[in-house]
């Protein structure tokens, strides 16, 4: 009863996890809804987008009074805004971003208008959307599942570690294991088919969510050490267990691959 106690344990404490870090991440779409004379209107903006095709924002607006425009620029660009009008296509108002290269990054806002009435979804800042390229889902799939299971081993070797009567060795081994395939080999396929490298973490660049994932793999490497020959290395098993628990609560993609416009074409060049 008790094992099964603990698992439920480990299971919430990893979806919970889980769900805090899809919601927090810079790549969660924006789910809002607002009002402009007296209509409301739901929509829903994407920050992340894959570039096989341009992105699309399709806002439902049964009003026909209303009508807007969206703009946008290259981010960290010193390009001049680009205004397109929304066209209406039945119930809907229907504009196009243009497809970026592989994390290439737009600054859009969108602009709904009614009665000499204006109103930015957004408000004063625009939202920052990134171009990514396709993942095949036989690397994408197994990638964000093992994922998932070395964070619920993980937590689970911390709670056998609270436990006198338990050994979290072996949970301390799979979730090592796991971890190393999922974060560090799954891991950097996706990015390689997303974003065009297999590794921007330390020692080549600042990419967090790679310098998470080798920190994480450390503790853990460091916890297997220490629980050599058996032992079961409680202290270490612990806070290899909440290491990777506070880096995973760190949001995915933050400070995530970014390309930098000024070293393809000079923004003044470069087509829209």
């Amino acid at each position: 009863m008790k094992k099964i106690a603990f698992w439920v344990i480990a299971v919430l404490i990893t979806v919970s996890s889980a769900i805090y870090q899809r919601l927090s991440g810079p790549t969660y779409s924006i789910k809002e809804k607002t009002m402009i004379n007296d209509s409301e209107i739901a929509y829903k903006l994407e920050r992340s987008h894959e570039n096989i095709k341009d992105y699309e924002i399709a806002i439902k607006v049964d009003n026909e009074e209303v009508a807007g425009h969206l703009i946008y620029k290259r981010h960290k660009t010193d390009d001049p805004w680009t205004k397109i009008p929304f066209v209406r296509r039945e119930d809907s108002l229907i504009a196009s971003l243009p497809k970026q290269p592989a994390a290439g990054k737009l600054e859009y806002k969108v602009i709904l208008s009614s009665q000499g009435n204006e109103i930015s979804l957004s408000g004063q800042n625009p939202v920052i959307i990134r171009f990514k390229g396709p993942v095949p889902a036989l690397i994408l799939i197994p990638h964000i599942f093992i994922m998932f299971l070395a964070i619920l081993l993980s937590t689970r070797a911390g709670i056998a570690a609270l436990d006198p009567k338990s050994n979290p060795r072996k949970f301390a081994l799979w979730a090592t294991g796991l971890l190393i395939v999922g974060g560090l080999i799954l891991g950097p396929l996706v990015q390689k088919f997303a974003f065009g490298e297999l590794w921007t973490g330390f020692p080549i660049s600042f990419d967090l969510t790679d310098n998470k994932t080798l920190i994480a793999v450390i503790g853990w490497i460091a916890a297997v050490i220490a629980g050599r020959g058996g032992k079961p290395a409680r202290r270490w098993v612990l806070g290899a267990s909440i290491l990777l628990l506070v880096v995973y609560l760190i949001p995915h993609s933050l400070l995530g691959s970014e390309l930098d416009y000024f070293k393809t074409n000079p923004p003044s060049t470069l087509p829209k």
